[in-house]
């Protein structure tokens, strides 16, 4: 094959090589694939023509030109600290971020040149507004306020943007060291006070309740002693009656209360600490009833026996035995000494062995000594 025929063929085979490379670049401008969740704008000659959205789309090549994606999810972007002067002439520090969303992605390309710098800007001449009316202690209290204040100003300014501002937050606000410094010492001071304020309340606190429970352990011990006392007086006043109507019951006689007495008088000097004992007038009456009670059983007893011996078998009227028997009933008639004295005793006594029959030898009583 000659030289002359080669030519022919080598550029017959260039120009379809040209021609198969020219295709696949059509094809490759032809076809755009947006991914989700963001936004092509698409110019025709220089001119907008449309907005891609998520997808597979065909566009004119070399007359329709794709300008770079936007994102059209919500972005926080966190800008530097920013120097604002408060009300009252200090400078603090503030970071801030914002939380926006391009909603249109025409206006976000053609109505604003850069619109996170324009965001930025916005919210730092804004927050020295709203601040700037603020001292600084309601600057550290009022993030809520400013947050709110803020975010209403950018979201109207960044409308015709097609930008939608959510939400504005302050993350940090730093005063100078001096006035931390100066606010430590405050905090400080307003604690030890809280703290000794509620110490002293405490304390109150308890010495009332102390107080408190004294007096009512007093009031219940006075309820318990005057109880006790009504029940033992009630007690007292039971057993007195008890005993005056079993006394009237009885119908004692005066031999009986005498004894009585008699055998109250020891435990009048049972006290330990007892060191006189006057015996009291009513003595000497109650030990004549006693004498006189006992004489008179004697003498009862010894004419009883008087009567019954000329039916028994026994001594003659005449006999040691008989004299023995008139003389205890002599001594028995005889009357009580006088008040500290023993009874007087008689001449002649009957014997152990001289009691009469039927009758039985007693001794003389003798009244207690003090």
């Amino acid at each position: 094959m000659t030289v002359e025929q080669l030519i022919p063929t080598a550029i017959g085979w260039l120009l379809a090589i040209a021609i198969v490379i020219f295709v696949l670049v059509v094809i490759v401008r032809s076809i755009r694939i947006i991914p989700q969740a963001t936004a092509g704008i698409v110019e025709r000659l220089g001119r907008y023509h449309k907005t891609l959205q998520p997808g597979l789309n065909l566009l004119v090549p070399f007359i329709d030109r794709l300008r770079p994606l936007i994102d059209m999810r919500e972005q926080v972007v966190s800008f530097p600290p920013q120097p604002v002067i408060t009300e009252d002439n200090l400078v603090v520090s503030i970071d801030t971020v914002v939380y926006f969303q391009v909603t249109d992605a025409r206006a976000a390309t053609y109505e604003i040149a850069n619109y996170l710098g324009a965001v930025e800007q916005l919210t730092t001449t804004t927050l020295r507004n709203v601040v700037g009316g603020l001292n600084l202690e309601e600057a550290l209290t009022s993030r809520d306020e400013i947050n709110g204040q803020l975010r209403v100003v950018l979201d109207e300014a960044t409308g015709k943007w097609g930008i939608r501002v959510s939400r504005v937050e302050l993350k940090a606000i730093d005063p100078p060291v001096s006035i931390q410094d100066s606010m430590e010492k405050q905090m400080r001071a307003e604690r030890d006070r809280r703290a000794a304020i509620l110490t002293a309340e405490g304390s109150k606190q308890s010495q009332i309740l102390e107080a408190e429970g004294r007096r009512q352990a007093a009031i219940l011990e006075a309820e318990g002693d005057k109880q006790a006392q009504v029940l033992r007086a009630e007690g007292e006043a039971q057993a007195i009656g008890a005993v005056f109507d079993s006394i009237h019951k009885g119908n004692p006689d005066d031999k009986l209360l005498a004894y009585q007495y008699l055998l109250t008088l020891p435990k009048i000097a049972d006290s330990a600490s007892s060191k006189l004992w006057i015996i009291p007038s009513e003595f000497t009456d109650a030990l004549k009833g006693l004498t006189g009670a006992f004489g008179g059983t004697v003498a009862g007893a010894a004419a009883r026996a008087r009567a019954a011996s000329p039916a028994a078998t026994g001594p003659a009227a005449g006999s040691p035995a008989a004299a023995s028997a008139g003389t205890t009933a002599a001594a028995g008639a005889q009357p009580s000494a006088p008040s500290g004295t023993s009874a007087p005793t008689p001449a002649t006594t009957a014997g152990p062995g001289d009691t009469a029959p039927g009758t039985t030898s007693e001794p003389p009583l003798t009244p207690p000594t003090p």
